[in-house]
């Protein structure tokens, strides 16, 4: 129990720390930013309790929005991201799956569940972000753009960090 919870904790920090540290200082394209720090909404195990999920996620974005000196654009995108995960998982799982301790991962869902587990959620985080950030709805074709491949390019990069910690799923 203590030991996951130094494991969960040094995810956050190392993601935080990477985003912050290395990702925000890439300039791909104006079109182009990706937020990998939504990898640890992600990878939060199914039985997570709901309420947990929520103030992790409010955590997460408190500390995006403070690095970034934003007034919450990023604490609202990862709460809305962290409070539709337990629907999306509810659809797409039984009622088994969500009871054990199991991590979303490549090496649990298998690529393509993965990647749309990863599509869905962080398009609905970058959606919230992106027009909150432009609070505007007279750019709304550059921010769909924007919303469109920064999702690609941000479940390019959490798909990549998989496969460098790729594990091998226990069978049942």
């Amino acid at each position: 129990m203590i030991l996951e919870f130094f494991n969960y904790l040094m995810r956050f920090v190392l993601l935080v720390f990477f985003q912050v540290v290395v990702v925000n200082n890439i300039d791909l394209s104006t079109y182009v930013n990706p937020y990998i720090y939504v990898a640890f909404i992600l990878s939060l195990p199914y039985n997570t309790k709901p309420w947990l999920v929520l103030v992790l996620s409010f955590l997460l974005g408190m500390t995006m929005d403070t690095f970034s000196s934003l007034p919450g654009p990023h604490i609202a995108a990862t709460v809305f991201m962290g409070y539709f995960r337990r629907f999306y998982i509810m659809f797409s799982t039984n009622k088994d799956d969500q009871e054990t301790n199991i991590e979303p991962s490549i090496s649990s869902k298998g690529p393509v569940g993965f990647l749309v587990y990863a599509l869905v959620l962080v398009f609905m985080h970058h959606f919230v972000l992106f027009f909150l950030e432009a609070f505007t709805i007279q750019q709304f074709f550059s921010t769909i753009t924007r919303i469109f491949f920064s999702t690609l390019f941000t479940v390019l990069l959490i798909s990549i960090g998989q496969l460098l910690f790729y594990k091998v799923a226990k069978k049942k």
